[in-house]
Order: structure tokens, then C-alpha cells, then sequence
């Protein structure tokens, strides 16, 4: 005689219509609210005054040098980043050691610190008055109010999101690939080049995406060791900052449009390869 459970079995497993449709009203008005209208509004302004203003917006020569330092400083820092990325990544996912958590919780650090505590630190560390100030201005080696530490503030503000991005899927893909290759005679790098690699790719792809958009856009720690040096030490948000701070609000609001364009592809990129890296996991 078959068994039958005690329990009713639920005729609807689902919520009912008005309270979907309430839910994705709110979800969207708020979207729309905070997300979409900034947005629009950043390119209703850069285009207010005509295709000709502009452009002209982008024939400053301090625009062009913000750009460049922009470019730069986040060419650097993604390199960097995408390197330590990698090992923490692999180290963490990888072995059992001693320590484990806590290294996580210093990965986690600069989602905690605020930038411009961390542009301090700097400050504090090779600034004139500084920890190693002294010693690095017998040296001439200028680290404040320069490329370094610009580079250094930028990379330490964004050098969790590689790793994050690679430690949930180098977790879930495990280390039997990895082992059998060994048994069978590759070497570390070609087991990492051969096995590791492809099948981590999208999710580093996606990693470098959202630290160069990052770096891109930082301002915080950036403004504490830059010194505001104009066509010098100015990345694109400080550049902006100036002009909006002297009433330029048209060649502002131009320059706000190319971060504004970067971080629209952003989104579509990342979720592109977080599709990709779900499809490589279920694979």
C-alpha cells in the first residue's frame, strides 16, 4: 500500500501577481531613480551646448594629459593587480594553511578602508614628513605628488577585485585537473598554461574589466597624492573636479561622458563574462 505524507502538498509555489508586479515597480523606479537619471543627465549636459562645444572640450591640452595619466597609471595597475590576483587566487584555492582567513580578510581591506584613509597611509609612509620621506629625498626619488604614487594609491585600491573575481572559480573547479596532469608528467607552468588557464579565463577576463574600470575612475586616494599638479599628476576625475569647481561646466561634463561611456561597456562586459564563467563551471 503506498505511503502518503502528511503534509498538503502547496497548490502555488509562486507569489501572487500584484506582488511581482509591486516588486519590479520598485526595483525599477528605484533603477531609474538613482541609477538611470544621473546618467542621463551627465550627457544631456555634455551635449547642451552642441556637437562643436563639445569637441572642443577635448582640445585642452590638460584634458589630453589627464587622459593619458589615466590610461597609464591604470595600465599599471591592472598588471599588477592581475598578477597578485592570480597567486592569491591560486594559494587560497588551492592549500590549507596556517593564516588562510586571514589573508582573505587583508584581500578584503580596501573594500573597508576608506580611499582617502589609504591615500594618507601613503602620505605618511613616503611623504616628506613621512616614514621614509627623508631618505627617499637624499635619494631624489619622488613618490608624492608623483607617477609612483599615484600608481601605488590606484593599486591599492583595486587590488581585491582580480582575485575575488578568480577564487569562487578556481574553488568550484577543484585541483583533480590539475593533479592528473602532474601525475602525468607536466610541469608546474605548463600544467598552469595547459589546464588552469583556459579554464579560468573568463572569470580573470572579467576580474581585469572591473579593476580597470576602477582604476579608471578612482579619485579619492588618488586626490590625497597627486597634488593637483595640472597637466602633471590630474587623472580624469580630478581634471573633472577642476572644471566643474571653475564653472566649466560643458568641458566637465564632456570629460564625465568618456567615464560615463567606459562604465556602461563595463557592465555589459562583466555581465557577458560572468555568463561565461558560469557556462565554463556547469561545463
Amino acid at each position: 500500500m503506498p505511503s502518503h505524507s502528511s503534509h498538503p502538498r502547496p497548490k502555488n509555489l509562486t507569489e501572487p501577481l500584484w506582488v511581482r508586479l509591486l516588486l519590479t515597480v520598485v526595483v525599477l523606479s528605484f533603477l531609474l531613480l538613482f541609477l538611470g537619471a544621473p546618467l542621463l543627465a551627465v550627457f544631456v549636459e555634455a551635449l547642451s551646448g552642441g556637437i562643436k562645444t563639445y569637441l572642443a572640450s577635448f582640445r585642452d591640452p590638460n584634458a589630453w594629459a589627464a587622459i593619458r595619466l589615466s590610461l597609464e597609471v591604470t595600465a599599471i595597475a591592472v598588471v599588477l593587480n592581475t598578477a597578485f590576483g592570480l597567486v592569491a587566487a591560486w594559494l587560497l584555492s588551492k592549500f590549507q594553511f596556517f593564516g588562510k582567513g586571514f589573508l582573505l580578510t587583508l584581500i578584503d581591506l580596501p573594500f573597508a578602508v576608506s580611499p582617502v584613509i589609504a591615500g594618507l597611509i601613503f602620505v605618511l609612509l613616503f611623504g616628506l614628513q613621512g616614514w621614509f620621506g627623508p631618505w627617499l629625498a637624499d635619494r631624489n626619488i619622488q613618490i608624492i605628488f608623483a607617477l609612483p604614487g599615484i600608481v601605488l594609491a590606484t593599486t591599492f585600491v583595486t587590488f581585491s577585485f582580480v582575485a575575488r573575481e578568480l577564487l569562487p572559480t578556481m574553488q568550484a573547479l577543484g585541483r583533480e585537473e590539475e593533479e592528473a596532469a602532474r601525475v602525468l608528467g607536466a610541469s608546474g607552468w605548463k600544467t598552469f598554461f595547459k589546464i588552469t588557464l583556459p579554464n579560468i579565463k573568463w572569470a580573470l577576463l572579467s576580474g581585469v574589466v572591473i579593476c580597470t574600470a576602477r582604476a579608471l575612475g578612482e579619485f579619492g586616494a588618488v586626490s590625497v597624492v597627486s597634488g593637483h599638479i595640472r597637466g602633471q599628476t590630474n587623472t580624469l576625475p580630478l581634471h573633472i573636479e577642476i572644471l566643474y569647481n571653475e564653472y566649466q561646466f560643458h568641458a566637465a561634463f564632456a570629460c564625465a561622458s568618456l567615464l560615463t561611456v567606459f562604465a556602461l561597456v563595463t557592465l555589459v562586459l562583466k555581465a557577458f563574462l560572468e555568463w561565461r564563467t558560469a557556462r565554463e563551471i556547469r561545463a
